[in-house]
């Protein structure tokens, strides 16, 4: 696949927003699963904390340590496609996430919602510094993400019996 190249300014907008939306942590968690909500209804069931809730519960802490991690593991891909020119997530982390994504029964379309929730809370947590190059930078770093936890994904399911 090659080295990624992944400039310092991307790398640069990434933690800068990242710092903006850490100001308000449940605010924007929330956002981002209502938008996860809004753009896929069926995905509530995925999720342990929105089973069987009618709306998205405010002040749910696993609600929002999920929000946090997807931001906290793009922004820290972003460090390492900069740093490496790779997704350099400890296989450990990538095991677990490979597994906890199968057996909730992710598929490939739902990585682009949650792709897409990302983009419109970042939108909505830094109003006028919002743009295409801070769009394409988490972007970027989050397809790389993804495209690892599915690779661990495939790689689990093939091990199975």
């Amino acid at each position: 696949m090659g080295e990624i190249v992944f400039t310092e300014k991307q790398e640069a907008l990434v933690k800068e927003s990242w710092e903006i939306l850490k100001q308000d942590i449940p605010r924007y968690s929330l956002h981002f699963f209502s938008q996860i909500l809004e753009i896929a209804p069926a995905a509530k069931d995925m999720f342990s904390f929105l089973r069987d809730t009618d709306d998205v519960p405010h002040n749910n802490p696993k609600l929002k340590a999920h929000a946090v991690k997807v931001f906290k593991m793009t922004c820290e891909t972003a460090i390492q496609l900069r740093e490496k020119g790779k997704v350099a997530v400890p296989d450990t982390t990538l095991q677990y996430l490979g597994s906890v994504h199968l057996k909730s029964g992710v598929l490939d379309p739902h990585f682009e919602v949650v792709k897409e929730a990302l983009v419109r809370t970042l939108k909505e947590g830094l109003g006028e510094k919002y743009n295409e190059e801070v769009e394409g930078a988490w972007s970027q770093a989050y397809d790389h993400l993804a495209l690892a936890i599915k690779a661990e994904m495939k790689q689990e399911n093939s091990q199975k019996p």
